[in-house]
This record gives structure tokens, sequence and C-alpha cells, in this order.
């Protein structure tokens, strides 16, 4: 048998923790290690148009499945071309390897044809970014690696120059059981001792749940319901918290609409539920506040905190909730679920009236019939700007359903890619890219990529001709849109060309058949919707400092919102609420 080289010992320790797949693109450095790919059954290689969407797709990957994902890059521009998908995965906590190949170890520190220094450059976006410069490294430095990205969440990126990829594996090298699965943590007797005095003593409790509610849906629910407590989240929590949730008062921040806000604002005790939720201007300065997260460098950087719990979520409130003592007073509870609802009343008139008659269409009632029309458990990826707002306010979650998008990191072309690898995960799953045109622009090459390996992933396309979120926050400053206008693309024709399913959409009439149409097709789809570019949204509350790094306007030409079937779900909750 013969000896293994350091790249086939590197796909070999990939495939033990799991992972199927690396996006990327092949090239110099980058050699040995796909040529050991190809010839190992376990791990396929996914050929991509752009390294910043390999990232994408494997931070998507890791999202959707909670295990470890990988990508790879070639020496220099290659790997440099990660960075960004990296740092989105990084900020979402997705477990990500990164391999950046590296030119000639001989070489490195002579300024050599495309030399750069990833264990520099990817530093600020990893958990763990080291070199392999020996074999004799190999396999303790890439297991260490992994365990990083495992156990912290998030990136750790491993640099090889081509090199040594080739050279003899070690003989006798030391290979350990891996981790591939974080623990539970449980906060100390004395914080939960303290946070239920301090649960005992508010008369008006709120929960403000982030993404850190994953899997812990049941325990908030038991928990609010013993409390009375209004239930708000942020766009991360979205889908984990909203779904059979009768205390539901909606999103605060910058995209957020219902009562949120005032149940925030109104309270005694602000609980925050896994949630690093960036726009402090949103929370109050004036209440009492508890953090609770599983990550305790996020705990009271948004805001003064009255107790900080280091614990995840469910546990935390498997411990709590025996200890508190039942509320029966639900008047502050009833107050928001009506103030949410009206809220919800006063603003769904926005959206519906005359849409079906509406040219250019409502982009609005596009993301509104895309919700109806997709399936129960269908994945959403979600392109930063106007689409996060549509999303937002849009799609229903119900448990089964996830939605994918920048939402720490902001990065623009994020859909296409990350749908790419939610894909790959299932190919029986339905999987919607909600893409804005300049997203879509940005990284278009990697439609091609769906149209090689038969992805059938649809591409909703808000073609606006516009960068509509950058014209708000020009709206914003005071100044005129200038740089903002793309082309009036006919992105269907292209899809078409390329060999996919391609249909463009003018008239509201025609939008739900040509949805279904898309979503019959068994390969790739694009459904280019020609859309309204000035229909645009604002949050219930803004002040000055809250549009500083997003961007919403005053204007009176800004449409104020509508929310779909949540209007729906609000009415419902309203069923619960005594009647005098």
């Amino acid at each position: 048998m013969a000896k293994q080289n350091v790249a086939e010992q590197f796909v070999d320790i990939l495939a033990r923790a799991g992972v199927k797949r690396l996006y990327g693109v092949v090239g110099d450095s980058l050699n040995p290690v796909v040529d050991a790919i190809r010839r190992n059954p376990s791990v396929d290689w996914v050929h991509v148009r752009h390294e910043e969407t390999a990232a994408f797709a494997a931070g998507a990957e890791a999202q959707v499945t909670g295990s470890l994902a990988a990508c790879a890059g070639s020496c220099g521009p290659g790997n440099l071309h990660l960075i960004n998908g990296l740092y989105d995965a990084h900020r979402s906590m997705a477990p990500v390897l990164a391999l950046a190949s590296h030119i000639p170890s001989s070489e490195i520190g002579l300024g050599y044809f495309q030399e750069t220094h990833p264990e520099l450059l990817f530093q600020e976006c990893s958990h763990y970014n080291e070199m392999i410069s020996h074999p004799e490294q190999m396999p303790r430095l890439l297991q260490t690696a992994i365990q990083h990205a495992i156990g912290r969440g998030g990136v750790s990126v491993v640099t090889m120059p081509g090199d040594v990829a080739s050279k003899p594996a070690p003989e006798k090298s030391i290979e350990h059981a891996l981790v591939t699965a974080r623990p539970t943590v449980r906060p100390g007797d004395e914080e939960i001792d303290k946070l239920c005095r301090m649960v005992d003593e508010a008369k008006r409790v709120t929960l403000f749940c982030g993404s850190g509610t994953a899997g812990a849906h049941a325990e908030v629910m038991e928990f609010a319901g013993k409390i009375k407590s209004p239930v708000g989240h942020a766009l991360r929590g979205k889908e984990w918290i909203q779904y059979d949730n009768p205390y539901d008062v909606g999103m605060s921040g910058l995209l957020g609409y219902g009562a949120a806000y005032e149940a925030t604002h109104e309270c005694d005790l602000l609980i925050l539920l896994g949630t690093d939720f960036p726009y402090n201007a949103f929370l109050p300065d004036d209440v009492k506040i508890v953090q609770v997260d599983v990550r305790p460098e996020h705990l009271g950087r948004r805001s003064k905190l009255d107790l900080a719990v280091w614990g995840d979520v469910r546990e935390t409130l498997r411990c709590l909730t025996p200890r508190v003592k039942p509320k029966s007073d639900r008047k502050f509870l009833d107050r928001m679920l009506k103030k949410h609802a009206n809220a919800l009343e006063g603003v769904v008139k926005a959206y519906t009236r005359k849409v079906e008659k509406h040219v250019p269409i409502h982009p609005e009632y596009v993301a509104s019939v895309l919700d109806e029309t997709a399936d129960e458990d269908a994945v959403f990826t979600v392109d930063t700007g106007m689409n996060n707002v549509w999303a937002a306010r849009y799609l229903t979650p119900n448990g089964k359903r996830r939605v994918i998008g920048s939402f720490s990191h902001g990065s623009m072309a994020n859909a296409l890619p990350q749908a790419i690898g939610a894909q790959f995960t299932d190919r029986d799953r339905q999987v919607v890219a909600m893409s804005g045109d300049g997203g879509f622009s940005m990284l278009m090459g990697d439609f091609l990529t769906l149209v090689q390996y038969d992805l059938p992933v649809k591409v909703v396309l808000f073609n606006n001709s516009s960068l509509g979120m950058v014209e708000l926050e020009m709206l914003v400053a005071g100044l005129p849109s200038y740089g903002t206008t793309n082309a009036n693309t006919d992105y269907a024709a292209i899809a078409r060309a390329a060999g996919a399913y391609g249909v463009r959409v003018e008239k509201p009439k025609q939008l739900q058949s040509a949805l279904k149409d898309a979503f019959k097709h068994k390969g790739p789809a694009l459904v280019d919707v020609v859309t309204d570019p000035n229909a645009l949204s604002i949050p219930p509350k803004i002040s000055a400092e809250m549009v500083t790094g997003f961007a919403l306007s005053a204007s009176k030409i800004v449409l104020d919102g509508g929310v779909g079937r949540m209007l729906q779900m609000a009415r419902s909750n309203l069923r619960n609420v005594p009647r005098p």
C-alpha cells in the first residue's frame, strides 16, 4: 500500500470530522489537495466560480446542518477571495474549516509571485489561524483547528504550502478522537438564584430573543407563559421563536414592526435571551436588563447589565422556570398584544391597496405571495438590503423553514452562494434565494454553478434596477441619490442563455403562476420580478442616532411596512386576551 502524503491525510481527517465536500476553485498550490479529494470517495469537490462563493456556501451548509463545513482557496489571490464569506460565517457562529494553500515554503517572505500572508489576513475572522510548515505538524494542527471551529462556533483557517501538501505524511502520527458537537452550558446556581429573585420582584417582564434561542422554543414559551411576558425578537431570532407563539409582539430594530419596541421599554425587567442585538439605540437605558448568552464575550457589550448569565438559553430556562413564582397578572402582556395587533392592522393596508394592478410590482406583494407559495420546509437565503426588510416582515416561520442571510456581517451578494451550500445538503428540499439585482449581479457567475451541478435552487430576483438600501442611506443623510442605478437588465434571458429556467414578471397577475411554475421545475430556475424602486420601509420607532450604520427614512414617500400573515397570528393571539 502506497504511503499517504500530507494532502491525503488532510482529506481523510476532514472526512472523519463529517465534512462531505469542499467548495473552492482549483489551482497551483491547491492541486495536491484537490487530487486527494478526487481519490477519496467520502469527500466531493464543488467547483465554484469565485472563492467568495465557496466561503458563503460552506457557511450556509454549516448553518443548515449544524456540522462542520469546509472551503478552500489557492495561494495568494485565491484564498484572499475567501475572506468576505469567512467573516460572515464567523460572525454567524457557523463551524467552517478554510484551507488557504500557500506558495512554496522555500519562497515565503521573499516577495514571490502571488505571495500574501494568510496567517495575518484571516486573524480577525477566525478562532484559529495557523500554518502547516512541516509534515510533522499533521494531524495535530488540523485536529486542533477542527475543534476550535466546532467547539467555539466559527471559522478556523489552516494555511498549507503546496510543496508541504505533497510530502509524505509522518508514519507515526498521533490521531485522537475528534470533537464533533458542542456541549450545553449551564449557569451556576448563584446566577440562577439571582435571576429568579429579579423575575419574582418584577411586575412587568419582557423577553427579547435572538438566534441563541435555537432549540429552546418550548422552554421560552413555558417560561413566558408562567410569568406572563411578551416575547419580542431580533431578526436572527425570528425563525426560532415567532411561530406557535401566543406571546409574540414582533421585532425590534431597524427592520422592526409591531409592539416589540414598546414591550422592551415599558417593562420593569428586560431579559435578553441569546441575542447580540447590535442596535443599542433600540434598547432601553432606564429598565433593569439581564442577558443570557453562551458566549461570555457577548455579555454586556451592547447595554449596561444588571445581571450577566453565562449559559445557553435552553439549559438556563430549564433551571430557572421551575424556581420562579407564577404570575397571575397579565395586564402588561395583554396591553402589548393589543398594541401589536393594532400596529399591524394600521400598516397592512400599505401594501394591499390596489397591489394587483400596481406596476411596477410592489416588492411587499412579491414577498407575500412567495411566502404563501413556498414549501412549508423551504430554506430561504436572503440578500442584504431591502430583501432583509421583505424577509423580516413577510416570511412566516413555522419551525420547519430556515431563513439564512448575512444578518451579522451585512455583506452584499450572499443569497445565491448561500443557496448553493443549503441545496447541496438536501437536493429534495426547496431552497429559495431572495436576491436583489445588485447582490445577484455581483456574484452572478455562480449561477453557472447551479447549472453545472443541476442544483434546483430557485432564485426570486427583486429587480428594481437600483441599490435600494443605499438610496435610503442617502435620503437619511439628506443627499440626492447618486451612483445607485443599475441597468434595466433582463436576468431571465441570461438564465435561459445559461441553460436554466428563466421567466420575467412585469405584472402582478403573472406573479403567482410564475412562481408555481418555477417551483415545479426540477432544475435551477430564476424568476426575474420587476419591482417598484420607490417601495421603501421604516421601523415603527426612529430617532436620529438609530440610523447610523443602516438605512431608513422618515420621508413621506416611504411605505410603513406591511406584515403578511403575521397580522393573522396577532389577531389569533388576541383571542387569549380576557374581555372586560
